[in-house]
């Protein structure tokens, strides 16, 4: 089994727990022993689209986190808590309410590129540790500043007031940003550059690279699939992960060359392509001028 499912991940369950209940799913549906793996991290608070890699896909799972995301996500106004979502403490309070004016006002900041400083409670490593590790221990965690790039910011219009001078007490928006980005830190500055404070109370990743809801599946209706050894049909194949990448055919030569490693010459291209054997994929492989070089081989 080499492929992608693409799990709609059910709140309070973390991202590591979730690989480990599509491994068990897999045992029960008798595919055996698989490598599983998952291409972008969760918070447990989080629901949405997380891509589990199956097999050689498990090779492509760091493109995965370095791609785009898409979110959904509500901040709830005047409270901000440790964890800046629904399961930290308070630890700031604000009894200014902004108006809807002053959203629209304010949004555009937060477009393109920014700087941010990611949450305390995060699998940030510092000195070895993670720094929600540090910061659970009550240890002073100091984060450092990220760039990224959020590309779309947009408000919820049904979370839109009738009139723009109604003091708002939460705000429900879409961002579309590049990885590393913290939406936690996101909803935090947002509600600061407000002149008041905020947490998350719903977060929901609706896109991850070429992933989106749509090709999503429950837990449950994964789990009853395994039962009825049905879970294939759920499974996009390996190539699902790299649709923006040209396919470039190889005959059976170059792809054995290809496999061993070697490097192809006399088709001038540039950049990534995913050579392919028929309908086999080969490599991702990356080209330059005349040289074809392999990036990652895949054993299929």
């Amino acid at each position: 089994m080499h492929g992608w499912i693409i799990l709609d991940k059910p709140h309070g369950l973390g991202s590591t727990q979730a690989v480990s209940a599509v491994k068990r799913v897999l045992r029960q549906s008798g595919a055996g022993k698989v490598k599983v793996g998952h291409g972008g991290t969760l918070d447990p608070l989080a629901t949405g689209v997380l891509p589990i890699a199956i097999g050689e896909a498990t090779k492509l799972a760091g493109r995965m986190l370095d791609s785009d995301k898409i979110y959904d996500f509500t901040v709830a106004l005047g409270v901000q808590t440790d964890t800046l979502d629904l399961e930290g403490k308070p630890v700031a309070t604000s009894e200014h309410r902004p108006t809807w004016a002053q959203v629209e006002a304010v949004l555009p900041r937060f477009t393109g590129p920014i700087e941010q400083v990611p949450p305390a409670y995060s699998a940030i490593l510092i000195d070895g540790q993670r720094a929600y590790d540090l910061a659970r221990k009550g240890e002073a965690v100091e984060m450092k500043t990220r760039s990224v790039t959020i590309h779309q910011l947009q408000p919820d219009p049904g979370n839109m007031p009738d009139d723009p001078l109604t003091p708002i007490r939460e705000l429900s928006l879409s961002a579309h940003v590049s990885k590393g980005t913290y939406i936690r830190s996101l909803a935090r500055d947002i509600a600061l550059a407000l002149g008041t404070v905020g947490h998350v109370t719903m977060l929901r990743r609706v896109k991850a690279g070429p992933f989106t809801l749509e090709s999503a599946i429950s837990l449950d209706k994964l789990n009853d699939a395994a039962t009825g050894h049905g879970i294939a049909q759920y499974m996009l194949p390996l190539t699902a992960g790299l649709d923006d990448i040209p396919a470039l055919p190889v005959s059976p030569d170059e792809a054995l060359a290809l496999r061993q490693g070697k490097m192809l010459m006399g088709k001038p291209h540039t950049g990534l392509l995913l050579a392919m054997l028929g309908e086999t994929p080969i490599a991702l492989v990356e080209s330059s001028g005349p040289e074809i070089r392999v990036v990652r081989g895949f054993n299929l």
